[in-house]
């Protein structure tokens, strides 16, 4: 039996959307990727919104303490997302036609995100851009405030964490694999640092959704806590019962 609802796609109201926050290197990326092909359903990186801003803000020289002209940029981002077969890359980020999809997983690139997401004209600018997204059969949204801000309504709100040691290391071996030079060090500051801005900033700042399910991953591996969010997803869409069920 397939694990995609039957919704009626001229009711963009009905769409379920399923909302997953969390620090950076918790892994919400990777559980997104894989709940969205488990269930059939798109999916938004709005991190990578972020980082898109951030990268195409540099590309124009636009300062990023610039509100008026990085919310205009927002406005106006040419950015496309396409799904691949390539288990390392499973989603192809494009700017103005061109591939970032490595280019926006930096350090770099995320400290800049950090600076342009405290920004709250830009925050504004992103929010029915980032709603849009939400498409029949449904939507996993991953990010700092889908549940708290952009999606209020999400059938499924988590909020997906991990110290900051254990977050530091996954990021370090990831970008390492990559074959991307990065010290561990350097790393776990730029972590501590984007969680203060984060969690402190005036607009939308990271917090869990009052309704949320939090899941503490530091001590879990990474098919541990799919298959927790699996199975919660897979309640709230009513799909529990009739899912995986002898004959």
């Amino acid at each position: 039996m397939s694990d995609t609802p039957d919704v009626n796609a001229s009711t963009p109201q009905r769409v379920p959307v399923i909302a997953i926050d969390g620090p950076s290197g918790s892994g919400k990326g990777a559980v997104t990727q894989r709940l969205a092909a488990a269930l059939g359903f798109h999916i938004l990186d709005s991190g990578a919104l972020y980082r898109l801003i951030g990268l195409a803000a540099r590309k124009h020289q636009v300062g990023l303490a610039d509100e008026v002209a990085l919310a205009a940029i927002a406005r106006q981002l040419d950015v496309n997302f396409v799904a691949t077969d390539d288990a390392e890359e499973p989603l192809q980020v494009e700017l103005e036609g061109e591939t970032v999809t490595r280019l926006i997983r930096t350090d770099a690139a995320g400290t800049d995100a950090s600076a342009v997401a405290r920004l709250p004209l830009v925050r504004d600018a992103l929010i029915q851009r980032q709603r849009d997204f939400a498409r029949a059969p449904g939507l996993v949204a991953d990010g700092r405030d889908m549940g708290t801000v952009v999606f209020t309504d999400a059938i499924l709100k988590i909020y997906l964490t991990a110290s900051a040691e254990a977050r530091a290391e996954r990021r370090y071996k990831q970008l390492k694999d990559k074959g991307m030079g990065v010290s561990l060090h350097d790393l776990f500051l730029s972590i501590q640092t984007r969680d203060e801005q984060d969690m402190n900033r005036a607009a939308a700042p990271l917090r869990p959704a009052a309704d949320a399910l939090l899941v503490d991953s530091t001590e879990m591996a990474l098919d541990e806590v799919f298959a927790l969010v699996l199975a919660a997803a897979r309640a709230s869409l009513g799909l529990a019962a009739t899912v995986d069920q002898p004959a």
